[in-house]
């Protein structure tokens, strides 16, 4: 008479609050709700109780957003169920029918017609238990709100039983309750999503986007539980399997389809936080979006701190409009982080936000540097190795007050040294040394400060080969006359004035076999492991910056004071940023008062930029401090250091001779950070004999 889901409600005027109470009668759903109020309840009140399904419903809104959501919320309960084995089956984009059947725990009758009610769990049972979550799923809304919108079927037995039990929901009705055989574990299948709610429906994407966004679902789990095996069918074909045999990082290569050989990054232990992953290199990502995979407790989540911070450490190493690539897993203790402000669960909320994100980044920062090593010992040989030195970090502590480690061999030089190549006696003032040419010669910077850093040696000359009689224009030797190249900046010189005289004795840091220069700028050597080609600028460049950072961190910029101060007049922007920043200027080198209204009288550099314009460095300073996001910060400071290092860095085409060459290759080689220039582009590119055998059809 009244239908399946009538409701029978009875109001006792002598209770407190509202309490419902649900009783069965037949095949009748009945609620009585005890009122608690004294006063007479009008029949035409404002406040309703919504009825339970078009609660679920509504919770199914802020839960199941496309069928991608069934699935996350589905594959959690089977990995919270201790599954080895998960297989996902999907038709028709995930609306016509999603099956997932897992190899559980499993649950007996009581335990499934539980798991139908809203706040049905297992997960948690008190307030204590929301604040450290260990688990993937615990709200318990997921089945009844994916029920009220679907048609559900239900089929789980546990170990001890030789029947399961199967349960049947038709947008939230329930129809059948019987035993079954079946297998150890639960199978849920969801057919004809959202057709009670044709709305939702209308709004989802196209076939291909949804099946799109299921397979990045079980591709996160794949990569977040690698003990289990994962299969995912689309439309009868099998799409993916990811059998528990393979290790992380070759799920990794078979999820983002990449051949090429990552970069480990793995924590110091003694924490109780621990990071680890794989990097896809900083010179093999593409332009586009980020292909970051995150995970935090084993629950796959997007937050923008993570993202950033894995950012800040690939600082220096990623071009303009590249985004990190790769995987990071990262274990922290379950009361440090909030999982419960999402109703999908897809954000998180750490409770010390600054020192996980110190953590990450500098993580990072520690694994690229082992990378350099890496590099190194394939560039320059293994017996060439001098010993690194700690890698400064902006943020680790205070740069006020920051003593970083100095080698205590003096040869061995400064951790980023100065790439000034002919070297001169050393003078109790700074100046410029070096010169590379004529008149416009450009001329590299020495440290002639009185800090303990001695300048690096520069190896003997190499004794002269015979040349053929004819060469190709572009490609001259190091050892021949050099003329300058079309738009070069060099003069003419002869092969005396490029070598010096008398050389200094030294032991060569590095073990490359110089050929020659290409269009003077790219420097082709042979190496132990195959042909490396250098880019002379973007290598001078990391190893000015670095330098600068270095001296920057120290307090101990050096700086170049002008015969003839110059005066510049600033706009009133421009004079409030002078002023503002007038602390973090000196610190860079510069030398700069107020001389009146908006002019400014600048009396000294920093000395890597010596042969640039005064006026123009320094407006170029005030340019990123008003240019950038924010005020302060390594990453203002960064960018402001390495313009200055690119303005200073030996140009495109300008001729080097055989000292030059051999003293910028020590450098690198004595170097922590040397394979890409402060903006990203890469240093150098090593071609292997096997690759070069391929471009000629010798394999």
């Amino acid at each position: 008479m009244y239908g399946a889901d009538a409701y029978v409600t009875v109001f006792f005027h002598s209770v407190c609050i509202l309490q419902p109470w649900k009783l069965r009668i037949g095949q009748w759903n009945c609620t009585i709700w005890l009122s608690t109020s004294n006063r007479k309840v009008s029949t035409m009140s404002k406040i309703r109780i919504l009825p339970e399904q078009l609660a679920n419903q509504i919770a199914a809104g802020e839960v199941v957003e496309r069928p991608a959501s069934v699935v996350k919320e589905l594959v959690e309960n089977s990995l919270d169920a201790g599954s080895d084995r998960i297989e996902v089956e999907i038709e028709g984009g995930g609306t016509r029918l999603i099956r997932v059947i897992d190899n559980g725990q499993g649950m007996d009758e009581d335990d499934l017609l539980l798991s139908l009610e809203r706040h049905g769990t297992s997960k948690i049972q008190n307030e204590q238990d929301l604040g450290s979550i260990n688990t993937l799923g615990f709200r318990g809304e997921a089945i009844p709100s994916i029920g009220s919108v679907s048609k559900m079927t239900l089929t789980s037995r546990v170990a001890d039983s030789p029947l399961g039990t199967r349960v049947v929901l038709e947008y939230g009705k329930l129809t059948k309750v019987h035993e079954t055989g079946c297998s150890l574990g639960t199978t849920i299948e969801v057919r004809n999503l959202f057709g009670n709610t044709p709305a939702r429906k209308k709004f989802l994407r196209t076939t291909r986007t949804e099946i799109g966004h299921i397979e990045e679902i079980v591709k996160n789990y794949a990569l977040a539980t690698t003990k289990a095996t994962f299969i995912l069918r689309v439309d009868g074909r099998e799409s993916l399997y990811l059998d528990q045999t393979l290790s992380l990082k070759q799920r990794l290569a078979a999820v983002m389809r990449f051949k090429g050989d990552f970069l480990p990054v793995t924590s110091s232990g003694g924490n109780s936080r621990h990071l680890k992953g794989f990097l896809v290199p900083p010179e093999q990502v593409s332009v586009g979006p980020s292909r970051l995979r995150l995970f935090v407790n084993g629950r796959a989540i997007r937050d923008r701190m993570f993202t950033h911070a894995i950012a800040e450490g690939l600082r220096g190493f990623l071009m303009k409009g590249k985004n990190p690539a790769g995987l990071f897993c990262l274990e922290i203790p379950p009361d440090e982080v909030d999982v419960n402000v999402h109703p999908a669960k897809q954000e998180i909320r750490f409770r010390n936000g600054r020192d996980v994100h110190l953590f990450i980044s500098s993580t990072i920062q520690q694994a690229m540097a082992d990378h350099q090593q890496q590099i190194k010992s394939v560039l320059f040989g293994k017996d060439k190795l001098p010993d690194r030195q700690p890698v400064p970090i902006w943020g680790q502590q205070d740069s006020e007050d920051v003593v970083l480690p100095r080698s205590e061999n003096p040869a061995a030089g400064d951790t980023a040294p100065s790439a000034s190549f002919p070297p001169e006696e050393k003078t109790g003032a700074p100046q410029d040394i070096g010169a590379f040419g004529g008149d416009k010669a450009f001329r590299l910077e020495q440290d002639k400060s009185s800090d303990d850093v001695a300048p690096c040696p520069v190896s003997a000359p190499v004794a002269r080969r015979p040349q053929p009689k004819k060469l190709k224009p572009a490609v001259r030797s190091i050892y021949e006359t050099a003329e300058p190249m079309p738009g070069g900046r060099g003069a003419s010189r002869t092969q005396e004035q490029r070598l010096p005289s008398p050389p200094h004795h030294g032991e060569t840091a590095h073990n490359l076999q110089v050929i020659g220069q290409l269009d003077n700028l790219y420097i082709f050597c042979k190496g132990p492991e195959g042909l490396v080609v250098i880019d002379q600028h973007a290598a001078h460049e990391r190893l000015l910056f670095e330098k600068l950072r270095r001296q920057f961190l120290e307090r101990r910029v050096v700086s170049q004071t002008l015969m003839f101060p110059e005066t510049v007049e600033l706009s009133v922007f421009q004079a409030e940023l002078a002023l503002k920043n007038s602390e973090e200027i000196a610190r860079i080198g510069f030398a700069v008062r107020e001389f009146g209204g908006n002019t400014f009288i600048i009396s000294a550099v920093p000395a890597v930029a010596g042969t640039i314009s005064p006026t123009e460095l320094f407006l170029d300073v005030l340019e990123k401090f008003g240019s950038e996001k924010e005020s302060s910060g390594g990453g203002l400071l960064d960018n402001i250091l390495a313009n200055m290092a690119c303005k200073a860095a030996v140009k495109a085409g300008t001729p080097l001779s055989a000292p030059e060459i051999d003293r910028l290759l020590n450098d690198m080689a004595r170097a922590d950070l040397f394979s890409h220039c402060p903006h990203g582009r890469p240093v150098m590119r090593l071609f292997f004999p096997d690759e070069m055998k391929k471009w000629f059809y010798r394999t």
